[in-house]
């Protein structure tokens, strides 16, 4: 029981035998997968077996194979019969795995539409294949259906890839990337907007919604085909091309993830494929999510585990995504989904109530990745907290890079929504910003896509409210869009300065996106009029989001050309009666006045003596603000009453400041003259070293 969780935090060797449960758990299962001196990398092979695979060499045809244990027959209908159901069957070839072979290289073809038929309890049963790769939807039927993929390889400019080390991620929907009233592309994306977000400074980008979902508006997260890349956006070698350029671009691509659960269609999905609702899932009320509507995977089933890791290698492998960011990790760690519960305790983690199995899956998951590539990285959505989620399997913990601050946004929409100004407490937004487990690493955000969805509000939106429809144009003078552009940026400064590790930002969401997201649905008339992005209010030039946009690029530039992620955040001081906060990161110092009413003149604590200057101010007039902080003056230090090295410095109102230490100019080296230059050297010969 030395796992070194336990001497991170004292407060779990009360749990030690309950890591120790998990850690057991997690050793039987993986050898229970792996033959000896197999990896989990040669484990996680599904994808290269089952499902549609063309034979060029002797016998030259197309092999499909299915998992479906529970089926009396199998068959493989489509294009290429005439949709004559009966025609092909396949072999039952035992463990549940059926075959069929298809003699000829063009019996099957790119785009050719195919579906599976089961036969269950004498009953047929339309499927579609579990491995498909495209998916697509008839315009008059609605209907999906798979399609063959049998695209030319696509020729990878850009073969290997390092992500940075330090996180700016802007997390991104591709079908609402445009400003048309239309759902968007990969290529559009590609050549429209990664620029935007090379621009900006963010050097990674996490994808949702790619794996193929039947409902456009679920945002994604209710997956029906796991292998295919949705193919509202294009073809699968279209997300390739967009993947290749943001890495010639420098910027990393994570996928958003859903292995928490999946969507319940049996037309579409994996429910009751070969006729049973427990060949993936649970079966009874377990498997079924009571606010989701959604099924719930039997992650203590072998097959279900290699289906799975076998989707993590494939999207890795096959399109050269660099990592994940896990959706729902909340909703799979606990039996009752961590619905409604505080989790307030160390106890409330290991209770009955932990999914042991789940966690199991997820520290294989890990392993896995980091198996195909070890600079890959793993972000959990897990709102609890879980001790060890960010450790290393082999530490006692799941194996993740990262966890959401998810608490982060939602101190933000309390604040705003229950409390004016003047009563904020500094010292509970800093408790808030520095709440994370000890050697585990955040990503700090103020605000995701969940806060720009209809029901609720973005930041921007709380702060204005309707003037962002009149008063947003850089002459108007209102008093409440100042109050919000002011805040606006003071909050994102603090979150991405003391809330992580690293930083994410949702698309459109730095420039204070006016309009809430609300996917085409029957209620708003099918209207994609909110499921995009106005990019031209940011580059009309009279609108005050340009402003928000060219703060949110100073910031992070700043950030990651000062590398302040990586040291911890240093309280330096607080006068919680003048709302002021000073703290330092990566040796820049940042101070902030969310005073509503009172500029502060006054000391300031620093690290160190020397002189300093301001090098990024909320106020300055570029960003929206009234220039009321100098970026020439040099502030020298000196002995405050207590001994600290500080000096005085002016604060307006509603402002931030980023300080640095002024860098002394290194000593000219002797120059060199020409004719000296010019001057042939002596020889030094092994004589003329002797005399």
């Amino acid at each position: 029981m030395n796992w070194k969780i336990l001497e991170y935090d004292e407060m779990l060797k009360p749990f030690a035998a309950d890591i120790q449960l998990r850690m057991d758990n997690y050793e039987r299962k993986k050898k229970e997968l792996l033959a000896d001196g197999t990896s989990l990398k040669d484990f996680a092979n599904g994808h290269e077996y089952f499902g549609f695979h063309k034979s060029t060499t002797d016998p030259q045809g197309w092999f499909y194979r299915e998992w479906a244990p529970a089926a009396e027959e199998v068959y493989l209908t489509g294009d290429f019969n005439d949709w004559h159901w009966l025609d092909h069957k396949l072999t039952n070839i035992g463990n549940g795995v059926w075959e069929i072979f298809i003699p000829g290289t063009e019996t099957l073809w790119h785009g050719c539409k195919v579906k599976t038929i089961v036969k269950h309890n004498g009953q047929l049963l339309e499927r579609i294949p579990t491995y498909a790769r495209r998916v697509v939807q008839d315009p008059v039927t609605r209907m999906f259906c798979c399609e063959i993929v049998d695209e030319a390889p696509y020729k990878w400019k850009k073969k290997k890839f390092t992500p940075a080390k330090e996180l700016f991620i802007y997390e991104c929907h591709i079908g609402m990337a445009q400003e048309e009233e239309k759902v968007g592309t990969y290529i559009e994306f590609r050549d429209n907007i990664l620029p935007r977000i090379k621009e900006a400074g963010y050097n990674t980008i996490q994808i949702m919604a790619i794996m193929e979902h039947p409902y456009y508006g679920s945002f994604g997260y209710q997956v029906s085909n796991f292998f295919a890349a949705s193919s509202r956006f294009g073809l699968p070698n279209d997300l390739k091309s967009l993947i290749d350029t943001a890495h010639e671009m420098g910027i990393a691509v994570l996928l958003d993830v859903v292995h928490s659960h999946a969507v319940k269609n049996t037309a579409e999905g994996l429910n009751e494929f070969d006729g049973t609702t427990y060949q993936f899932f649970h079966d009874g009320p377990k498997g079924d999510h009571p606010a989701w509507g959604t099924k719930l995977f039997n992650y203590n089933k072998n097959e279900v585990i290699h289906f799975l890791l076998s989707n993590l290698k494939f999207w890795m492998d096959e399109y050269h995504f660099d990592g994940f960011r896990f959706d729902g990790v909340t909703s799979m760690l606990y039996h009752d989904h961590g619905l409604g519960v505080a989790f307030d305790g160390p106890e409330k983690y290991f209770s009955m109530n932990t999914d042991i199995e789940a966690i199991t899956y997820l520290q294989l998951a890990t392993d896995l990745i980091k198996e195909v590539n070890p600079k890959a990285i793993c972000i959990a959505e897990d709102m609890s907290a879980l001790p060890g989620m960010c450790l290393p399997v082999a530490d006692g913990g799941v194996g993740f890079d990262y966890r959401l601050s998810m608490g982060m946004p939602d101190l933000w929409i309390k604040l705003l929504k229950e409390t004016p100004d003047e009563f904020w407490n500094i010292h509970k937004i800093w408790y808030e910003l520095q709440m994370r487990r000890p050697m585990e690493k955040n990503i700090g955000y103020a605000e995701s896509h969940d806060q720009a969805l209809v029901g609720d509000k973005t930041i921007m939106f709380r702060l204005c409210d309707a003037a962002m429809y009149t008063d947003m144009d850089k002459a108007s003078g209102s008093m409440v869009v100042d109050r919000g552009v002011a805040l606006h940026k003071m909050i994102r400064l603090i979150s991405m300065a003391a809330g992580g590790e690293g930083y994410l930002n949702f698309m459109g969401n730095e420039f204070g996106h006016p309009e809430w997201i609300d996917f085409p649905r029957e209620g708003n008339g099918w209207s994609h009029y909110y499921c995009r992005r106005q990019w031209s209010l940011v580059d009309n030039g009279y609108l005050r989001y340009g402003q928000l946009n060219e703060f949110d690029k100073a910031m992070v530039n700043f950030a990651k050309e000062g590398r302040i992620h990586k040291a911890k955040p240093e309280y330096m001081m607080g006068k919680e009666d003048k709302q002021v906060l000073v703290f330092q990161r990566g040796g820049k110092v940042f101070a902030f006045n969310f005073s509503p009413f009172n500029a502060y003149d006054d000391y300031i604590r620093v690290p160190t003596r020397g002189e300093y200057k301001a090098v990024l101010s909320t106020d300055e007039e570029r960003f929206g603000g009234f220039g009321g902080v100098s970026l020439d003056y040099v502030y020298k230090t000196e002995k405050m009453e207590n001994g600290d090295n500080g000096f005085k410095i002016y604060l307006p109102a509603r402002t931030a400041v980023c300080i640095e230490k002024v860098k002394k100019p290194r000593k000219a080296k002797a120059v060199v003259t020409e004719e000296v230059a010019e001057k042939p050297k002596a020889k030094r010969t092994r004589k003329a070293k002797a005399e």
